[in-house]
Formats: C-alpha cells, sequence, structure tokens
C-alpha cells in the first residue's frame, strides 16, 4: 500500500494559485533528488554505474541541471532533447543516444556532441556510417522478442518497432568490429512501468549472457550494458513501491554469476530511468470549473487532456486529491473531465471523491513524468505552466504558460491579405 501524500498545504497551494493561476504542473526538488540518490545507492556497488534520465519523460533544463547535479547523464532520443542536454551542461559520453527511424541530422548531431549512439536496427550501421560517420564507441539495441513479455504501455518486444534481432546482434557487431569500431555497449529497453523486481533482474541477466557470448564468439569488449528504463511507480494507493535493493542486488548477484565468472568485466550498468525520478515528484493542479449533472455527475476542470493524456491513452490511473476536503467521505462518483470536443478527455471516470464545489482545488498525483511533456494543441487548447516547488521553499516558474501568440506564431499571417479562396 502506498499513501498518497502532497508535500504542501491546502494554503500554500492556493497560495501558490495565486501568482500562478491554474492549471500548472508543480515539480519538488527534493524528491527528485533523493529518487535520483536512491537509483545509485542500490547500484554503488558497480563503479562506472549511471543514471541516463530520460528527458522524454519530463524535458525541462531546469530539471536536468538538477539531475545533472545528482550525476545523471542524459537519455536523448530526439534532435531538440539532445540540444536540451547541450544547454544544461551535458555533452559527450554524458548523453546515451537512442532514437528509432532517426533523420541524418539527428545522428549528424549527435557525433558533433560526442553523444553514445545507440543503434536501433542493423541498416542503421550503413546509415549512419554514410550520414554522419562511425564514432569510435558504438551502442546497439537488443529486442528479445517472446523472451521477454512486455506490456500495453510500450507493448509486447516481438511486435515492438525497437531494436536488433538476437541473430541480427551478432552480425551487427561482426560488421562494426570490421568496420574498425574499438568500444562497445549494448541496451535494451522492454518495459515500461514495471513493478516487479525481478523483472529487471532477468533483463540484466539475458544481457550479461549475451555481452559473455558475443565477446567470446567475436573477439571484443563491452565497456557497459544498458538495462534501460521502466521502473515504475505506484499510481494506484493499493500498489507498493518498488524495492530497488531488490533489484541492485538480484542485479549484483546475476554480474558476479556471469560477467565476473566469465574474467570478461569489469562492466558497467547504466540505466534510463524517467519515471521513476520525476513521476512521483510532480502534480497536475487544478480548479474545477463546472458541475454538471445528466445521466452521470461530471466535474469539468480547468485543465483537459492536453496537460494530462495518459488516462485518455492508457486509461491510467491517476489519483486525486480535493484540497482541503482530504478528511471528508469520498461517497460521490464523478467522472473528472475537460474541455476539449472529445470524449475520452477525462482524469478518471466514476471516481469516488468528496462532494465538489465550483472552486475547488483538485491535485492530481503522479504527473512528473509523461505529463507536460505529452501535451498538444488540438482545439487551440493551450499547454500549462511548470512550476518548481524548492529545497527552500521557494516556488519558481520553470517555463510560463503558452499564449495565443505562441499557438500562431507559425502561421504567416502575411500573405492572408493576398490570399485567394
Amino acid at each position: 500500500m502506498t499513501t498518497k501524500t502532497i508535500p504542501f498545504s491546502h494554503q500554500q497551494l492556493e497560495s501558490i494559485a495565486e501568482q500562478y493561476p491554474t492549471p500548472f504542473h508543480l515539480y519538488v526538488e527534493k524528491g527528485i533528488r533523493e529518487n535520483a540518490r536512491a537509483l545509485s545507492r542500490a547500484f554503488s556497488w558497480n563503479p562506472g554505474f549511471k543514471e541516463f534520465f530520460a528527458v522524454k519523460a519530463t524535458p525541462n533544463p531546469f530539471l536536468l541541471k538538477i539531475l545533472r547535479a545528482e550525476g545523471c547523464g542524459a537519455d536523448c532520443s530526439s534532435l531538440p532533447e539532445l540540444l536540451l542536454a547541450e544547454r544544461t551542461g551535458m555533452t559527450g559520453e554524458a548523453i546515451m543516444f537512442t532514437s528509432n527511424d532517426t533523420p541524418p541530422e539527428e545522428f549528424q548531431e549527435a557525433r558533433r556532441l560526442g553523444a553514445i549512439i545507440n543503434l536501433d536496427d542493423i541498416s542503421h550501421i550503413e546509415f549512419l556510417e554514410r550520414s554522419a560517420g562511425l564514432p569510435e564507441f558504438i551502442s546497439c539495441r537488443y529486442n528479445p522478442g517472446p523472451l521477454k513479455s512486455g506490456n500495453a504501455i510500450i507493448g509486447h518486444p516481438e511486435e515492438a518497432k525497437y531494436g536488433f534481432t538476437r541473430e541480427q546482434l551478432f552480425e551487427g557487431y561482426r560488421i562494426l568490429r570490421d568496420k574498425g569500431i574499438g568500444r562497445f555497449g549494448i541496451h535494451t529497453m522492454v518495459a515500461s512501468n514495471e513493478l516487479d523486481p525481478k523483472y529487471f533482474v532477468e533483463t540484466a541477466r539475458i544481457l550479461f549472457e549475451l555481452v559473455v557470448e558475443i565477446s567470446r564468439k567475436l573477439g571484443i569488449r563491452f565497456e557497459f550494458a544498458n538495462i534501460g528504463g521502466g521502473v515504475g511507480i505506484p499510481y494506484r494507493p493499493e500498489q507498493g513501491v518498488i524495492d530497488l535493493g531488490v533489484i541492485g542486488e538480484g542485479i549484483r548477484e546475476s554480474y558476479e554469476a556471469t560477467i565476473g565468472a566469465g574474467s570478461i568485466g569489469p562492466l558497467k550498468v547504466f540505466m534510463e530511468c524517467g519515471r521513476y525520478i520525476t513521476g512521483p515528484c510532480g502534480y497536475l493542479v487544478a480548479r474545477v470549473r463546472h458541475l454538471k449533472k445528466t445521466y452521470r455527475n461530471f466535474a469539468g476542470l480547468d485543465a483537459c487532456m492536453a496537460n494530462l493524456m495518459r488516462p485518455a491513452i492508457y486509461g491510467a490511473y491517476h489519483h486525486i486529491t480535493v484540497m482541503g476536503k482530504e478528511d471528508r467521505p469520498a461517497d460521490t462518483l464523478y467522472d473528472v473531465t475537460g474541455s476539449l470536443c472529445e470524449n475520452n478527455d477525462k482524469f478518471a471516470i466514476n471516481r469516488p471523491l468528496p462532494r465538489l464545489d465550483v472552486g475547488d482545488l483538485l491535485v492530481i498525483h503522479d504527473a512528473g513524468a509523461h505529463g507536460h511533456a505529452m501535451g498538444f494543441n488540438y482545439n487551440g487548447k493551450l499547454r500549462s505552466a511548470e512550476l518548481l516547488l524548492r529545497e527552500n521553499g521557494d516556488v519558481e516558474m520553470i517555463r510560463r504558460p503558452e499564449t495565443i501568440e505562441d499557438l500562431f506564431a507559425t502561421l504567416d499571417w502575411g500573405k492572408m491579405a493576398g490570399f485567394r479562396t
């Protein structure tokens, strides 16, 4: 069981909302730092361990700068993410570039920054060589197919568009070896929001055994094994927090049984968690705008799925706290909705909550990853501000809310006068 607590009071949140109108995303610095440190402690047995924060989860440079100070690198999948990493002081091997269907300019930028390039497909070897040149350090992404199960968020590996098959992996490393590449890594990422520690231990075992087999067969040496991210968080109160100690110790035992026994180490262990670090430390704060009663009770917020689309696309659960009514009975069922012209624009369906009033301040939990980042502008909705609660209690705006001028900025209004219909 997880107690869904909030690290600020109703009065404090009302004060914040007076200065920064709802809706907004609010991140908590203290929790973000603590989660990054907990991950490092779990792998302290591996001197080369590094967490490459998944920039796609929360692509805000202020948060990336905090994580850089905690020793994290950046896991990037696009040109803008590479530039965000660079602007927060991350370059070279502090960046892991893992993309798919990659355009040449993104490989070129990754080469310019000296990032570790993690290839998604065997055909990308030739494409990378032709478009940007081969670096001295390359990793390949393994897709284990039916050897591993997936889930609703990331899909099953054999159906996924990502990675090399086992046969392609051996051939890919052989090609790279013969082209003169001397430094190698290996990567996989087959789960998202997984709460079973054994899943990650098993993933590491598969990679470690591959490292031993490929090293011996091809005569190459691996510097790291990146076991990906996907460490889950307890979105539902009935779920428990994953035990990082069990993950770290289980992977250590697997490491000793394979890499240690094979005398091919040392091997650095990398991860690329996003959700685990920032997810529980971010909240979407909104107000009740309208209350409607037809066949159900509807609570319409000033936020919509443009601010948090996970419930609409995954059916994901996000806990909701009604500020100032935490001790009242949750005796009324509500569909908690936004104002988009789509019926799936709902944060919750038939959710028991205390009886609501217009103006109530609602906090939607666990919105610190894949929340603001997945925002969009359908219906002309504007993405909200991002705020940071600092460790000293101060609140800073780390991204201003969008304006209509932002939304229209890409339209060529100068052509309107001469446009004929």
